[in-house]
């Protein structure tokens, strides 16, 4: 019987060990492009370097909560903090404001309308509120001063004058509230004008006075034990407001640390101490109005003295 008619299939004109070695090539090359890819997809973020003011570096507690927020944010990569150059206040603000330079990368400074408006903050209050509880520094000599002090007229008809950094938001508050205030532009230098009675009380936070004390190392510096100011003055980390970046990672590092219980941890470690040493609970509280706040920030101020006492308490335990 016939084989069928049907006609033989066209031959290649090209030799099947040619057409071999094509597609060969072409998966040779395929599997190079997707090794490539692969080893391509994916590169871990380059070490970061975040330039911190000289005056937070210092801060063993500032620089523990900027380190525990950047390690809580991993996929931004590897990271190291370092310490600006020494600069007032005034100058930090103006080059984060500028963000010209790299001079400076992250400031934590007390909060403002101002401030809010020209830089990018990270709505999160550092040390929980505590920065606008602040107690008095004084030397020996001026304690008699302030005994039987009640309120803001008692430290008026005192004529008690209070020392504040020239760019501090503390001054206009201290101001507004009729209260005489000393100035100037470097925090180190108001120790010396208080060792030199140009003021009577250098008012610190509750936060920060411990830290000063032990720096400064003079017995002739007492904490006043009787009164404690107190005013809505959150008090953030602010970057450059072209810096969406770091500011970004800050505050996403800082609110996995609230939800995961570390923040509340920082705040135990370092600031429950000075709370039970400053017997806060046992003070009077001279509140004073601060009008220079946003909205948001002073819902948060207000929070926090609302809360005055339960914050003494959890923070004391």
């Amino acid at each position: 019987m016939a084989c069928s008619s049907h006609p033989p299939p066209p031959r290649s004109p090209y030799p099947l060990r040619m057409v071999f070695g094509i597609l060969l090539s072409i998966l040779a090359g395929t599997a190079q492009c997707l090794a490539e890819v692969r080893n391509t997809s994916y590169q871990p973020p380059p070490l970061q370097e975040y330039i911190l003011w000289y005056r937070n570096y210092d801060s063993p507690a500032i620089r523990a909560l900027l380190e525990l927020a950047l390690k809580k944010t991993p996929e931004y990569g590897d990271f190291r903090i370092i310490r600006s150059e020494e600069m007032g206040q005034g100058r930090v603000l103006r080059e984060l404001a500028h963000g010209r330079t790299r001079l400076i990368d992250i400031a934590n400074v007390a909060s403002s309308t101002e401030r809010e408006s020209q830089l990018l903050a990270i709505p999160i209050p550092i040390d929980g509120g505590l920065l606008g509880f602040r107690v008095c520094v004084v030397l020996p000599h001026s304690l008699p001063l302030f005994e039987g002090v009640r309120t803001v007229e008692d430290l008026r008809d005192r004529g008690i004058r209070i020392g504040q950094g020239l760019h501090w938001p503390d001054t206009d508050i201290l101001k507004i509230n009729d209260i005489p205030v000393i100035t100037h532009t470097r925090y180190e230098l108001l120790f010396r004008m208080l060792r030199n009675d140009r003021f009577d009380c250098f008012a610190r936070g509750v936060s920060e006075v411990m830290f000063d004390l032990a720096i400064e190392n003079d017995p002739e510096l007492v904490i006043e034990p009787s009164i404690m100011l107190a005013y809505p003055m959150p008090s953030y980390f602010f970057t450059s407001p072209y810096d969406y970046l770091t500011a970004h990672r800050v505050q996403l590092g800082m609110e996995r640390a609230i939800l995961d219980g570390s923040f509340a941890q920082f705040l135990a470690n370092y600031y429950g101490k000075a709370i039970e040493t400053l017997a806060l609970d046992r003070r009077t509280v001279i509140v004073l109005k601060n009008p220079f706040l946003s909205e948001e920030s002073r819902m948060v101020g207000r929070q926090t003295l609302d809360n005055l006492q339960r914050r003494l308490q959890l923070l004391s335990q």
